[in-house]
């Protein structure tokens, strides 16, 4: 097999070892997303075992032999020799230690990002059950239980009509 294949094939199957596909699924929301995401794994799936059962082995060595006995030595010599010049050349890789740095920088601020969303989404989850509370007392609440919880607002309201500021 040649250098450049089984590069391919080891790279598709150390990155395939380290996709989180459950934690990504957790984090989809609808079903078409999901639906969606079970294809892109499926089809990723399919790739990387193509690759690691085509590219991954050596091929069959040529039986010259067989050949001579049914077309002749002469043409099947001639054969073996052009077919032993060909030099495929060996895979240089250039552009992984360029992208590297640029890919672990976007990693890092990929976890950075991940961060500051979850803190948003703790932050917003306690909004979302403080609105829930408060929809549900809101008929039956008085003013000084709201300004209870909110103090800035009652700081506010006590300055305008202190000021005589009544809001026209």
């Amino acid at each position: 097999m040649s250098g450049a294949g089984k590069k391919v094939a080891d790279v598709a199957f150390k990155a395939g070892k380290n996709i989180d596909w459950e934690g990504m699924a957790k984090m989809l929301v609808s079903d078409e997303a999901r639906m969606e995401f079970a294809t892109l794994r499926r089809a990723f799936d399919e790739v990387n075992t193509q690759l690691q059962t085509k590219f991954s082995q050596e091929p069959e060595p040529i039986d010259w032999e067989y050949y001579r006995k049914g077309i002749g030595s002469r043409l099947v010599d001639m054969y073996k020799q052009a077919c032993d010049e060909v030099k495929i050349p060996q895979y240089v890789d250039n552009v992984t230690p360029q992208y590297k740095p640029k890919f672990e920088a976007l990693l890092v601020e990929l976890k950075e990002a991940e961060e500051t969303s979850l803190k948003e989404s703790k932050r917003l989850e306690k909004e979302i059950v403080e609105v829930q509370e408060l929809k549900t007392k809101l008929s039956t609440m008085t003013a000084d239980e709201y300004f209870e919880k909110r103090p800035e607002l009652k700081k506010k309201f006590d300055d305008e009509i202190r000021n005589d500021y009544w809001g026209y």
